[in-house]
């Protein structure tokens, strides 16, 4: 099987990879565009698996809703250039994607997603990878991703509608809140991290040489605050400007919030 210029510039344009590169891996494959494909993939692979080794420390999230599912996920690559790219943001786009058909929970770099990340891997020359993801499904979802691309959080709602203006305003509240909300409610903190804290303000109570009744009023204060401070529904919310609105007051009636996501690349 023969192949011409122009089956050469067909494969460089497909892969990203010089003309020279396309025209042998043709020749071995004596014209196959597929096979050629396959063994550009091979060996230019091979040359990126040994460079795993090097730091990436860039990447961007990426977020993909269908119905009732909803899936997040992070990838990595070494510098924010590549990041920044239309090849690495449409991969990331195809990963989240691709993390819809996985099971519930936990996403794996599958075949499909492996395949797609090398694609960059290859074209880019530097080491991409795909960090971590998760596919939550049930009730209706809402999304953000910061403008950087670095951040983003989805929210996972139940027991009726909430509009999809309110939903983004609570993923950039998730984003966007110092310090980031550690759960939905109290019932999402550690009975231990409870604990702790109401122990520090009863010891720093009685340092201070208040009555035992005193110091257990302060201790309750003190971890009172830790919750209005860490958990979702009870912080203030980010964008309300007179700072008094909590996200619970965000939400209607019988409406709850299940679960929410929060990632930033490299966190």
């Amino acid at each position: 099987m023969s192949f011409t210029p122009k089956d050469v510039m067909a494969l460089r344009e497909k892969t990203g990879l010089g003309m020279m590169d396309c025209k042998a891996a043709l020749t071995e494959a004596n014209g196959d565009m597929a096979l050629a494909e396959e063994i550009l993939r091979a060996k230019l692979k091979g040359k990126m698996d040994t460079r795993t080794e090097r730091a990436a420390g860039e990447g961007r999230i990426g977020i993909a809703i269908e119905g009732s599912d909803a899936a997040i996920v992070e990838l990595r690559t070494e510098t924010d250039f590549t990041a920044r790219n239309e090849e690495f943001l449409s991969m990331v786009e195809d990963v989240a994607r691709a993390a819809l058909k996985q099971p519930v929970g936990e996403v794996k770099a599958d075949e499909t997603i492996t395949k797609r990340v090398d694609d960059v891997r290859i074209k880019t020359n530097e080491n991409a990878s795909f960090a971590r993801g998760e596919h939550l499904q049930g009730g209706t979802f809402g999304s953000y991703i910061h403008h950087d691309g670095k951040r983003g959080a989805i929210v996972q709602i139940e027991g009726g509608a909430v509009d999809e203006e309110t939903l983004t305003g609570i993923c950039m509240h998730i984003v966007a809140h110092v310090p980031p909300p550690v759960g939905v409610s109290a019932d999402d903190v550690p009975a231990e991290t409870i604990q702790r804290i109401r122990e520090e303000g009863l010891a720093e109570a009685r340092e201070a040489g208040k009555p035992d009744q005193i110091a257990e009023k302060i201790a309750e204060g003190k971890v009172r605050k830790y919750l209005e401070e860490h958990t979702l529904l009870d912080q203030k919310y980010v964008k309300d400007p007179a700072g008094k609105k909590a996200v619970r007051d965000l939400l209607p009636p019988g409406v709850t919030i299940k679960t929410f996501r929060r990632y930033v690349v490299g966190g």
